[in-house]
């Protein structure tokens, strides 16, 4: 059975083509998923790119002050899709343990993006969830 961290490289790779190639979200995910059958892998991987998708500007508006000096527009397309991703499961998948969620962004950074993508990810995850904390804690 494939791991989170393979299914988590194949929606990123979803995403990639939908971002860059234009393409139907449907058709993509048909093409990506056509050996996963009806498996738990096949359901998360479906829910990352559908999730990532609908909150992307809602992950935007959440990472953009982060990015000093920088818009969420003229990152690399793999950096923006890690931070939308891990953005999405930080705010909507609670049950994901957040350290797993950035370890797993990070490392998909180091493998597909730039040299310094890792730290780069790390960094604004982290500040994600710091963030996250510090309105949990207003709230209290």
């Amino acid at each position: 059975m494939p791991s989170r961290r393979m299914a988590r490289e194949l929606a990123l790779q979803a995403l990639f083509s939908i971002e860059i190639g234009r393409r139907d979200v449907a058709e993509v995910l048909d093409e990506y998923l056509a050996s996963y059958g009806e498996s738990e892998q096949r359901l998360f991987v479906k829910d990352l790119v559908l999730g990532t998708l609908e909150y992307a500007r809602e992950s935007d508006l959440t990472v953009g002050p982060l990015l000093e000096g920088w818009s969420v527009d003229r990152l690399p397309t793999i950096d923006r899709l890690l931070l939308r991703m891990g953005t999405f499961e930080l705010h909507h998948r609670p049950a994901m343990p957040r350290p797993v969620v950035i370890n797993e962004a990070v490392e998909l950074a180091k493998r597909y993006s730039t040299e310094g993508s890792g730290r780069f990810v790390n960094g604004v995850l982290a500040a994600v969830v710091a963030v996250a904390l510090q309105g949990a804690d207003a709230k209290a």
